[in-house]
């Protein structure tokens, strides 16, 4: 019985998140025919990530908001082990920005016009001299005043694990100088399973907002040493995050309680 509750939620939330997708995607795009200062296509985002949060039954405690500065431009750096990191940062970050993509991405059908119109920034990572002007094009775009956010890991994470980070995003840090914000997110990987589709209720994604790194004390040619430094504070983050875990608190939700029947409340779910 316990099988059949999970495939009924896991079949009503992929239901929803398509209709959620199909209609803020439509307006999303018709308004990118009218407005091209990106603004709508954000409030966008925004709705169809706190919809598909909210169908997912995934729940958000986030820590270090003071860390972010809405008067000038930063550019965030994440970790990245499922698509609960995108939407759980598109819907609770309280300002305005461009994800840092890379260029593959822009010629998939429907999605990469999408992406383009948003204006979301392009990084090639293939070709050395096609990435050292597309560095060159994103870091005016930041200096005109749009943050920005990344993960340097290139792909998911499989385990959770922080992974090898590449290097464009540390080098259009330095290249504009604005704050690099490290971002460590703990429990995505854990809502939708690698290699499978079925969406688990109830898991808590933790979001710590690290303190904005000063870029004076590295030179434009020191991108690997800032790439160890940024890895490192994440890394130790990321296992803080992990030992705040308590076993059982995905039976705080309701639906997992359903599902799970004679799951108790964990006492610190609600916490």
């Amino acid at each position: 019985m316990e099988e059949f509750k999970a495939r009924l939620f896991t079949i009503g939330c992929w239901t929803g998140c398509a209709l959620s997708t199909v209609f803020w995607g439509t307006v999303s795009i018709l308004g990118s025919l009218v407005s091209g200062s990106g603004r709508l296509q954000h409030y966008c985002m925004r709705r169809w990530s706190r919809d598909n949060l909210r169908l997912s039954r995934a729940r958000v405690r986030l820590e270090g908001l003071e860390n972010v500065d809405s008067g000038r431009p930063m550019i965030f750096v994440a970790n990245h082990s499922g698509l609960h990191d995108i939407l759980s940062l598109a819907a609770f970050l309280p300002i305005q920005f461009r994800w840092v993509a890379k260029k593959s991405l822009f010629r998939v059908p429907f999605m990469g016009w999408h992406m383009r119109r948003s204006g979301y920034i392009a990084i090639d990572r293939d070709n050395p001299r096609d990435a050292a002007k597309s560095i060159i094009r994103a870091a005016k775009t930041i200096r005109d005043g749009k943050s920005a956010i990344a993960f340097p890991e290139g792909t998911r994470s499989r385990t959770g694990a922080l992974g090898k980070f590449h290097s464009g995003a540390f080098a259009l840090a330095l290249r504009t100088g604005v704050p690099l914000v490290p971002i460590s997110l703990e429990g995505s990987w854990r809502v939708i399973r690698p290699k499978t589709l079925k969406v688990n209720p109830g898991v808590i994604l933790r979001i710590r907002i690290g303190s904005p790194i000063d870029l004076s004390s590295y030179s434009r040619g020191e991108k690997h040493r800032l790439m160890e430094d940024v890895w490192g504070i994440m890394n130790r983050t990321l296992e803080d995050l992990r030992r705040q875990r308590q076993p059982g608190e995905e039976s705080g939700d309701a639906v997992y309680r359903w599902i799970h029947r004679g799951a108790r409340p964990h006492p610190d779910a609600g916490k």
